[in-house]
């Protein structure tokens, strides 16, 4: 019998990880612009949209880990694909609702596409990797493509949501979010096309499945304590969120402060997250030629969580200048810091993969997001209410300090165990 001769590449392999990201984020750009808008106009009020908007992150939280256990039991290809019908379903309903449930509706929809969506593509990435060029892969040029496919993805889909109301009439705000739609339907097919995997010898029950991923969560939990290394790479995570969501919600109202006028501050805090993303695309690009430039992946990482710290202190300084200095500073800092964010996250993203195997991948990818998540709502609860006594520049000048911690988790950690390689049947 002649043997059948894998026609896939660790290039093409990274190609098809790049598309999938591209369009998993799409659709997330699309809605950025109009989504608060597109409420308003419809009816709901801001604690009715705030009611929505909670609903969306309390089910991404709940479904988090369950959902990362899952794609690990069944698949990843299964997970992401269900995660685009979500997407779908959550998406028409947003550009058909008239009233608050309709959207509350909408809103745990793609609560639960997000939650399906966090991690299976990477976790798919690493596998296929691994089975072609064995566990020493080196992960970066794929980390990139895909990091960097995803921000691309952000930065076009905002600006096009923020375009396509003022070039058509009528119900002018729904029509990203029927882009978004469309986009996540393109997704599904992309999916089930281009996310080839290895045929599972047993083809798990309803009442296995309801077993295993409680018993893979508590696997991936613990693996987290057991592994001090991976429970710093884990803890990291923390910072970031807190970091990310104190920029998040204090930037439009600092904008606002400097523009005097809430509606031209939301046209260029659109300008400057659409940069942001653009700058989040260019550090994952320009990531591996930094690891080789300062000798490695550790120091890599290292320096560019050094160098985004520094710059949230220099967004913290910019509160000093007024009028478009102010705004010049405070956006030249939010590109650099998101450009030094894409490349520390890319190298700890592969420090994480060096440490799990195949089996615990998409949960432990998982507990990360958890992580961010979490981080975001301390910042929430405690940084961002501090800013009414000691304003945005003084919670920035915090998160800095917070974000250099970070710093010290790197700092003589352990080796990675080596992953013992599965065996399995490339697919064509």
């Amino acid at each position: 019998m002649i043997k059948k001769v894998s026609m896939i590449t660790p290039e093409g392999m990274r190609g098809r990880y790049a598309l999938v990201e591209f369009l998993t984020w799409l659709p997330t750009g699309l809605m950025i612009a109009p989504m608060v808008l597109l409420m308003s106009v419809r009816g709901l009020d801001v604690a009715q949209i705030g009611l929505v908007t909670a609903a969306y992150s309390i089910t991404v939280v709940a479904l988090e880990l369950p959902t990362g256990g899952l794609a690990d039991v069944i698949g990843r290809r299964t997970v992401l694909a269900a995660s685009a019908v979500f997407s779908v379903a959550g998406l028409t309903m947003t550009a058909l609702a008239g009233s608050a449930w309709m959207f509350l509706i909408a809103s745990l929809l793609k609560g639960v596409a997000r939650a399906l969506s966090s991690g299976p593509a990477q976790a798919w990435y690493v596998d296929r990797l691994h089975a072609l060029e064995g566990p020493a892969a080196d992960l970066k040029p794929g980390l990139a493509a895909g990091g960097a496919a995803g921000s691309v993805a952000l930065a076009i889909g905002t600006l096009t949501g923020g375009v396509l109301p003022l070039l058509v009439s009528g119900e002018s705000l729904a029509v990203p979010v029927w882009a978004g739609g469309g986009a996540a339907l393109i997704l599904l097919f992309t999916v089930l096309l281009v996310m080839r995997e290895p045929a599972r010898q047993v083809r798990p029950r309803l009442a296995d499945v309801l077993r295993d991923v409680p018993v893979t969560i508590g696997g991936g939990f613990r693996l987290a304590v057991r592994d001090r290394g991976l429970g710093r790479l884990l803890l990291v995570a923390v910072a970031a969120g807190v970091m990310l969501n104190s920029i998040e919600l204090l930037t439009p109202g600092r904008l606002a402060a400097l523009t005097g006028r809430p509606e031209t501050a939301g046209t260029i805090y659109a300008i400057v997250a659409a940069a942001g993303f653009a700058a989040n695309a260019v550090g994952s690009a320009i990531a591996p030629a930094v690891a080789r430039a300062v000798g490695g992946s550790m120091r890599a990482v290292m320096l560019a969580t050094v160098f985004t710290a520094a710059s949230v202190g220099a967004l913290a300084a910019s509160v000093a200048l007024d009028g478009v200095a102010g705004m010049v500073a405070a956006g030249a800092a939010y590109v650099v810091l998101f450009t030094g964010l894409a490349v520390s996250s890319l190298f700890r993203n592969e420090l994480i993969h060096q440490r799990i195997v195949s089996t615990q991948r998409a949960t432990v990818m998982s507990v990360d997001s958890l992580q961010l998540q979490f981080g975001g709502t301390v910042s929430s609860l405690v940084l961002v209410p501090l800013s009414a006594q000691v304003g945005a520049g003084g919670v920035w000048a915090v998160t800095a300090v917070i974000a250099l911690s970070a710093t010290l988790l790197y700092v003589r950690l352990p080796a990675a165990r080596a992953e013992v390689p599965v065996p399995v049947r490339e697919p064509q």
